[in-house]
């Protein structure tokens, strides 16, 4: 796509916008294979923030920003429309919630991913660290 430069200059983010079930729920099953439908309502009430991406009035990617109350912080799900994926918008998502978490004073920002996702976020700056995780409900 030739004008993909201007398109991407027409992205917008926005902290912690309106964003309603039926825009994340049709954002995420873009993204996720498998994702099923959910209610994103007490997820983002309990966010410290959370970044949207816009192109015009459609939402085309979102990072939460997760937090203990404290100076630790999480990056979660961060995720990018399957049509807009692979273009920088990952990243200025990444980005602005490293702002966003800088600004209301947290020290640490952590973020767990797979393995093939260790370049992008070692690109957002972030290093590479052992973590331990346990799944707590089996799998349907």
């Amino acid at each position: 796509m030739n004008d993909m430069p201007e398109i991407l200059d027409t992205i917008t983010y926005r902290i912690s916008p309106p964003v309603s079930n039926a825009e994340m729920n049709k954002l995420f099953a873009s993204a996720w294979e498998g994702f099923t439908e959910s209610n994103f309502d007490n997820m983002l009430a309990h966010s410290l923030a959370y970044v949207c991406a816009y192109y015009g009035h459609e939402l085309v990617g979102f990072v939460n920003l997760a937090w203990d109350g404290g100076i630790h912080a999480f990056l979660l799900d961060t995720t990018v429309h399957k049509e807009w994926q692979r273009r920088g918008i990952g990243y200025q998502l990444v980005q602005e919630a490293i702002r966003t978490a800088t600004d209301n004073g947290i020290h640490w920002l952590h973020v767990d991913y797979e393995d093939h996702l260790e370049q992008f976020y070692l690109a957002c700056g972030f290093s590479a660290t052992k973590a331990g995780l346990r799944r707590l409900v089996k799998e349907a």
